[in-house]
C-alpha cells in the first residue's frame, strides 16, 4: 500500500489528509506539501494505517513545532508518546 496526500483549505488553515502507510521514504514528500502550506496546519491521520519508526518520529516533531496532528489511530498516538518519553529518558543520562 502507498500513501496517499491530499491537501484541503479550510477558514483556520490547510488540512492535510493522509492515507495509507507512512514510512521513511515517504517523509519528504510530506515535508514538502506541509512546507508548501502558508497557513497554520492540521495532519489528519483518520484513513492511515500503518507507519514506521521515522515516521512517528517525524510526527512528534511536527507536534513539536505546532502542527496538529488529529484523528490518529490509538496505537500510533501511543507509539508517538512512548517515543517522547525514551527521548527524554535519553537527555537525562
Amino acid at each position: 500500500m502507498t500513501l496517499k496526500i491530499e491537501r484541503f483549505s479550510e477558514k483556520h488553515g490547510a488540512r492535510i489528509r493522509l492515507s495509507g502507510e507512512l514510512r521513511c521514504a515517504q517523509l519528504a514528500s510530506l515535508g514538502i506539501e506541509i512546507e508548501r502550506a502558508d497557513q497554520q496546519v492540521i495532519l489528519d491521520l483518520d484513513e492511515l494505517g500503518l507507519v514506521d519508526i521515522h515516521a512517528v518520529w517525524f510526527l512528534n516533531t511536527c507536534e513539536a513545532q505546532n502542527i496538529k496532528v488529529v484523528n490518529c489511530a490509538p496505537y500510533i498516538r501511543e507509539w508517538m508518546f512512548q517515543e517522547r518519553a525514551n527521548e527524554r529518558n535519553s537527555e537525562r543520562t
